[in-house]
Protein backbone atom coordinates (compact mmCIF):
# COMPACT_ATOMS: atom_id res chain seq x y z
CA UNK A 1 0.00 0.00 0.00
CA UNK A 2 1.29 3.56 -0.95
CA UNK A 3 0.11 6.68 0.76
CA UNK A 4 -2.22 8.97 -1.47
CA UNK A 5 -0.11 12.18 -3.12
CA UNK A 6 -1.84 14.91 -5.20
CA UNK A 7 -0.68 17.40 -7.65
CA UNK A 8 2.49 15.30 -8.20
CA UNK A 9 4.62 16.33 -11.07
CA UNK A 10 3.26 14.46 -15.20
CA UNK A 11 -0.33 14.00 -12.89
CA UNK A 12 -1.71 17.47 -13.06
CA UNK A 13 -3.91 16.75 -15.66
CA UNK A 14 -6.54 18.82 -17.77
CA UNK A 15 -8.94 18.79 -21.23
CA UNK A 16 -9.42 21.25 -23.72
CA UNK A 17 -10.25 22.47 -27.34
CA UNK A 18 -11.61 20.29 -30.05
CA UNK A 19 -10.84 19.76 -33.25
CA UNK A 20 -10.69 16.92 -36.30
CA UNK A 21 -14.29 17.09 -36.98
CA UNK A 22 -15.65 14.32 -39.02
CA UNK A 23 -19.74 14.40 -40.05
CA UNK A 24 -20.88 10.68 -40.98
CA UNK A 25 -23.86 9.98 -43.17
CA UNK A 26 -25.17 6.73 -43.02
CA UNK A 27 -26.72 4.43 -45.62
CA UNK A 28 -29.68 2.39 -45.68
CA UNK A 29 -28.23 -0.06 -43.94
CA UNK A 30 -27.06 2.43 -40.65
CA UNK A 31 -23.76 1.67 -42.04
CA UNK A 32 -21.99 4.92 -42.24
CA UNK A 33 -19.71 4.56 -44.78
CA UNK A 34 -19.07 8.26 -45.93
CA UNK A 35 -17.40 10.74 -43.73
CA UNK A 36 -16.96 14.55 -44.87
CA UNK A 37 -14.24 17.14 -43.25
CA UNK A 38 -15.86 19.58 -40.36
CA UNK A 39 -14.14 22.87 -41.29
CA UNK A 40 -14.80 25.97 -38.67
CA UNK A 41 -15.78 23.71 -35.83
CA UNK A 42 -15.64 25.61 -32.44
CA UNK A 43 -17.54 23.92 -29.88
CA UNK A 44 -19.72 21.03 -29.11
CA UNK A 45 -21.14 20.88 -25.54
CA UNK A 46 -22.31 17.21 -23.96
CA UNK A 47 -25.35 17.01 -22.81
CA UNK A 48 -26.23 13.99 -20.96
CA UNK A 49 -30.08 13.44 -19.64
CA UNK A 50 -31.71 10.71 -17.93
CA UNK A 51 -30.67 8.35 -15.70
CA UNK A 52 -33.20 10.51 -12.92
CA UNK A 53 -33.20 8.30 -10.02
CA UNK A 54 -36.94 7.18 -7.98
CA UNK A 55 -37.18 6.44 -5.17
CA UNK A 56 -39.60 3.14 -3.98
CA UNK A 57 -41.08 2.93 -0.82
CA UNK A 58 -43.09 -0.35 0.90
CA UNK A 59 -43.22 -1.29 4.27
CA UNK A 60 -42.56 2.23 5.93
CA UNK A 61 -38.80 2.41 4.28
CA UNK A 62 -37.28 3.20 1.13
CA UNK A 63 -37.54 -0.14 -0.57
CA UNK A 64 -35.78 0.44 -3.69
CA UNK A 65 -34.14 3.05 -6.25
CA UNK A 66 -35.36 2.92 -10.11
CA UNK A 67 -32.67 5.06 -12.43
CA UNK A 68 -34.49 6.28 -15.97
CA UNK A 69 -33.10 5.55 -18.92
CA UNK A 70 -29.73 7.90 -19.71
CA UNK A 71 -29.90 9.79 -23.36
CA UNK A 72 -27.19 11.54 -24.51
CA UNK A 73 -27.19 14.65 -26.58
CA UNK A 74 -25.52 17.93 -26.93
CA UNK A 75 -25.42 20.90 -29.09
CA UNK A 76 -22.67 21.59 -32.47
CA UNK A 77 -21.47 25.00 -33.03
CA UNK A 78 -19.43 25.99 -35.80
CA UNK A 79 -18.31 28.67 -38.52
CA UNK A 80 -19.30 26.95 -41.73
CA UNK A 81 -20.28 23.41 -42.07
CA UNK A 82 -19.82 20.95 -44.65
CA UNK A 83 -22.45 20.72 -47.76
CA UNK A 84 -23.42 17.31 -47.05
CA UNK A 85 -24.94 18.38 -43.30
CA UNK A 86 -27.84 20.27 -44.87
CA UNK A 87 -29.80 17.05 -45.19
CA UNK A 88 -29.00 16.80 -41.55
CA UNK A 89 -30.72 20.08 -41.08
CA UNK A 90 -33.65 19.61 -43.05
CA UNK A 91 -32.43 20.98 -46.10
CA UNK A 92 -32.77 18.85 -49.49
CA UNK A 93 -30.89 19.78 -52.84
CA UNK A 94 -32.54 20.05 -55.75
CA UNK A 95 -30.86 21.33 -58.87
CA UNK A 96 -28.24 23.55 -56.48
CA UNK A 97 -31.46 24.93 -55.09
CA UNK A 98 -32.14 24.14 -50.96
CA UNK A 99 -35.44 22.94 -50.15
CA UNK A 100 -36.26 23.59 -46.67
CA UNK A 101 -38.79 22.02 -44.08
CA UNK A 102 -37.78 18.14 -45.24
CA UNK A 103 -37.26 15.00 -43.20
CA UNK A 104 -33.92 15.35 -41.55
CA UNK A 105 -31.40 12.33 -41.43
CA UNK A 106 -29.71 10.54 -38.86
CA UNK A 107 -25.70 11.17 -38.83
CA UNK A 108 -22.55 10.44 -36.88
CA UNK A 109 -20.03 12.27 -35.79
CA UNK A 110 -16.30 12.18 -35.02
CA UNK A 111 -14.07 15.08 -32.96
CA UNK A 112 -11.00 15.54 -31.13
CA UNK A 113 -10.13 17.13 -27.65
CA UNK A 114 -6.83 17.81 -26.15
CA UNK A 115 -5.39 16.26 -23.23
CA UNK A 116 -2.74 18.28 -21.21
CA UNK A 117 -0.81 17.97 -18.08
CA UNK A 118 1.88 20.00 -16.72
CA UNK A 119 5.31 18.60 -17.99
CA UNK A 120 3.96 18.31 -22.13
CA UNK A 121 1.22 20.86 -22.50
CA UNK A 122 -1.80 19.73 -24.62
CA UNK A 123 0.69 17.27 -26.28
CA UNK A 124 0.36 15.22 -23.71
CA UNK A 125 -2.57 13.07 -25.41
CA UNK A 126 -6.24 13.23 -27.00
CA UNK A 127 -9.44 11.56 -26.93
CA UNK A 128 -11.40 10.97 -29.97
CA UNK A 129 -15.37 11.44 -29.51
CA UNK A 130 -17.56 9.24 -31.50
CA UNK A 131 -21.23 9.59 -31.95
CA UNK A 132 -23.87 7.84 -33.66
CA UNK A 133 -27.69 7.90 -34.42
CA UNK A 134 -27.73 12.01 -34.10
CA UNK A 135 -30.58 13.78 -35.16
CA UNK A 136 -30.15 17.70 -35.72
CA UNK A 137 -33.37 19.91 -34.30
CA UNK A 138 -34.52 23.19 -36.05
CA UNK A 139 -32.15 25.73 -35.05
CA UNK A 140 -31.93 29.90 -35.23
CA UNK A 141 -29.28 31.26 -37.84
CA UNK A 142 -28.68 35.25 -36.75
CA UNK A 143 -27.63 37.10 -39.91
CA UNK A 144 -27.00 40.65 -39.30
CA UNK A 145 -25.58 43.83 -41.20
CA UNK A 146 -22.05 44.07 -41.50
CA UNK A 147 -20.57 46.63 -39.65
CA UNK A 148 -18.07 48.90 -37.81
CA UNK A 149 -16.87 45.34 -35.68
CA UNK A 150 -18.12 42.62 -37.82
CA UNK A 151 -18.14 39.08 -36.87
CA UNK A 152 -18.77 36.03 -38.72
CA UNK A 153 -21.99 34.11 -37.90
CA UNK A 154 -21.86 31.25 -35.19
CA UNK A 155 -24.18 28.53 -36.55
CA UNK A 156 -25.66 26.21 -33.70
CA UNK A 157 -27.40 22.79 -33.89
CA UNK A 158 -29.06 20.88 -30.93
CA UNK A 159 -29.27 17.34 -31.10
CA UNK A 160 -30.27 14.03 -29.76
CA UNK A 161 -29.70 10.74 -30.60
CA UNK A 162 -30.79 6.91 -30.85
CA UNK A 163 -28.75 4.20 -29.18
CA UNK A 164 -27.12 1.62 -31.95
CA UNK A 165 -26.51 -2.34 -30.82
CA UNK A 166 -23.33 -2.77 -29.09
CA UNK A 167 -23.81 -6.93 -28.41
CA UNK A 168 -21.46 -8.73 -26.89
CA UNK A 169 -17.69 -8.17 -27.12
CA UNK A 170 -15.09 -9.89 -25.74
CA UNK A 171 -17.06 -12.00 -23.43
CA UNK A 172 -18.79 -8.83 -22.18
CA UNK A 173 -22.15 -7.72 -23.33
CA UNK A 174 -23.25 -4.32 -23.77
CA UNK A 175 -26.10 -2.48 -23.77
CA UNK A 176 -26.64 -0.20 -27.08
CA UNK A 177 -24.71 3.10 -26.82
CA UNK A 178 -24.70 6.53 -28.61
CA UNK A 179 -21.11 7.56 -27.77
CA UNK A 180 -17.46 6.07 -27.70
CA UNK A 181 -14.95 7.54 -25.98
CA UNK A 182 -11.41 6.49 -27.06
CA UNK A 183 -8.17 7.85 -24.75
CA UNK A 184 -5.33 8.17 -27.20
CA UNK A 185 -2.93 7.97 -23.76
CA UNK A 186 -4.93 4.76 -22.19
CA UNK A 187 -4.99 2.24 -25.45
CA UNK A 188 -3.42 0.35 -27.77
CA UNK A 189 -1.03 2.56 -30.40
CA UNK A 190 -1.39 0.11 -33.26
CA UNK A 191 -4.66 -0.01 -32.80
CA UNK A 192 -5.52 3.57 -32.51
CA UNK A 193 -3.68 4.34 -35.74
CA UNK A 194 -5.91 1.37 -37.47
CA UNK A 195 -9.06 3.22 -36.11
CA UNK A 196 -7.99 6.54 -37.38
CA UNK A 197 -7.34 5.37 -40.75
CA UNK A 198 -10.78 4.20 -41.09
CA UNK A 199 -11.97 7.25 -39.50
CA UNK A 200 -10.28 9.88 -41.83
CA UNK A 201 -9.39 7.20 -44.71
CA UNK A 202 -6.18 6.76 -46.65
CA UNK A 203 -5.03 6.80 -50.07
CA UNK A 204 -7.21 3.78 -50.63
CA UNK A 205 -9.84 4.11 -48.55
CA UNK A 206 -12.41 6.54 -47.98
CA UNK A 207 -13.20 7.75 -44.20
CA UNK A 208 -16.24 5.99 -42.21
CA UNK A 209 -17.50 5.39 -38.76
CA UNK A 210 -17.16 2.26 -37.64
CA UNK A 211 -20.72 0.57 -35.22
CA UNK A 212 -19.48 0.47 -31.73
CA UNK A 213 -19.02 -3.43 -31.83
CA UNK A 214 -16.14 -3.08 -34.38
CA UNK A 215 -14.65 -0.26 -32.50
CA UNK A 216 -14.09 -2.48 -29.11
CA UNK A 217 -13.39 -5.33 -31.75
CA UNK A 218 -10.01 -2.46 -32.74
CA UNK A 219 -8.83 -3.05 -29.04
CA UNK A 220 -9.75 -6.71 -28.02
CA UNK A 221 -8.45 -8.24 -31.17
CA UNK A 222 -11.26 -9.53 -33.14
CA UNK A 223 -11.32 -7.50 -35.77
CA UNK A 224 -11.02 -9.61 -39.31
CA UNK A 225 -8.69 -8.50 -42.06
CA UNK A 226 -10.56 -8.61 -45.59
CA UNK A 227 -9.37 -7.25 -48.86
CA UNK A 228 -11.88 -6.31 -51.46
CA UNK A 229 -11.93 -7.62 -54.95
CA UNK A 230 -12.64 -5.84 -57.77
CA UNK A 231 -15.98 -6.24 -60.04
CA UNK A 232 -16.23 -7.47 -63.83
CA UNK A 233 -17.96 -5.34 -66.51
CA UNK A 234 -19.50 -6.88 -69.24
CA UNK A 235 -19.19 -3.70 -71.98
CA UNK A 236 -21.38 -5.51 -74.23
CA UNK A 237 -23.93 -6.19 -71.85
CA UNK A 238 -23.24 -3.45 -69.51
CA UNK A 239 -23.51 -5.52 -66.63
CA UNK A 240 -21.30 -5.34 -63.61
CA UNK A 241 -21.17 -8.53 -61.85
CA UNK A 242 -20.19 -7.86 -57.87
CA UNK A 243 -18.08 -10.67 -56.06
CA UNK A 244 -18.41 -12.60 -53.07
CA UNK A 245 -16.13 -11.52 -50.72
CA UNK A 246 -15.97 -12.03 -46.98
CA UNK A 247 -16.13 -8.72 -44.70
CA UNK A 248 -16.95 -6.49 -48.42
CA UNK A 249 -20.13 -4.76 -48.53
CA UNK A 250 -20.53 -3.27 -52.22
CA UNK A 251 -22.15 -0.32 -52.72
CA UNK A 252 -23.61 1.71 -55.25
CA UNK A 253 -25.14 5.33 -54.91
CA UNK A 254 -25.15 4.64 -51.02
CA UNK A 255 -27.26 1.25 -51.94
CA UNK A 256 -25.96 -2.69 -51.36
CA UNK A 257 -25.29 -4.37 -54.26
CA UNK A 258 -24.81 -8.12 -54.80
CA UNK A 259 -25.20 -10.74 -57.80
CA UNK A 260 -25.03 -8.57 -61.26
CA UNK A 261 -26.11 -4.96 -62.39
CA UNK A 262 -26.87 -3.52 -65.29
CA UNK A 263 -25.90 0.00 -66.03
CA UNK A 264 -27.70 2.69 -68.40
CA UNK A 265 -24.49 5.62 -66.83
CA UNK A 266 -21.52 5.71 -66.06
CA UNK A 267 -21.10 4.05 -62.37
CA UNK A 268 -18.73 3.97 -59.10
CA UNK A 269 -19.19 0.87 -57.25
CA UNK A 270 -17.74 0.83 -53.54
CA UNK A 271 -16.49 -0.85 -50.82
CA UNK A 272 -16.68 -1.02 -47.29
CA UNK A 273 -15.81 -3.42 -44.39
CA UNK A 274 -18.61 -5.01 -42.77
CA UNK A 275 -18.80 -4.60 -39.54
CA UNK A 276 -15.86 -6.75 -37.54
CA UNK A 277 -13.83 -6.29 -40.38
CA UNK A 278 -11.23 -3.72 -41.67
CA UNK A 279 -9.31 -3.12 -44.80
CA UNK A 280 -5.58 -3.28 -45.78
CA UNK A 281 -3.99 -0.03 -44.91
CA UNK A 282 -3.52 -0.02 -49.15
CA UNK A 283 -6.32 -1.38 -50.87
CA UNK A 284 -8.75 -0.16 -53.43
CA UNK A 285 -12.19 0.48 -52.58
CA UNK A 286 -13.88 2.21 -55.70
CA UNK A 287 -13.91 0.99 -59.55
CA UNK A 288 -15.52 3.32 -62.20
CA UNK A 289 -17.37 1.81 -64.98
CA UNK A 290 -17.70 3.80 -68.12
CA UNK A 291 -21.12 3.37 -69.89
CA UNK A 292 -20.43 3.53 -73.84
Amino acid sequence: MTKLAWDKVGERLYETGVDHGVLYIPNSLGVYNTGFSWNGLTTVTESPSGAEATATYADNIKYLTLVSVEEFGGTVEAYTYPPEFAQCDGTADYEGIGVGQQPRKHFGLCYRTRLGNDLAGTDYGYKLHLVYGALAAPSEKPFASINDTPEAITFSWEFSTTPVEVGTVGGTEFKPTATLVIPSTGVDADALATLEDLLYGTVGTDPSLPLPAAVLGLFTGTIVVATPTSPTFNSTTHVITIPTVTGVIYMINGEVVTGTVTIAVDTVVNAVPAAGYKFPAVTDSDWFFDFV
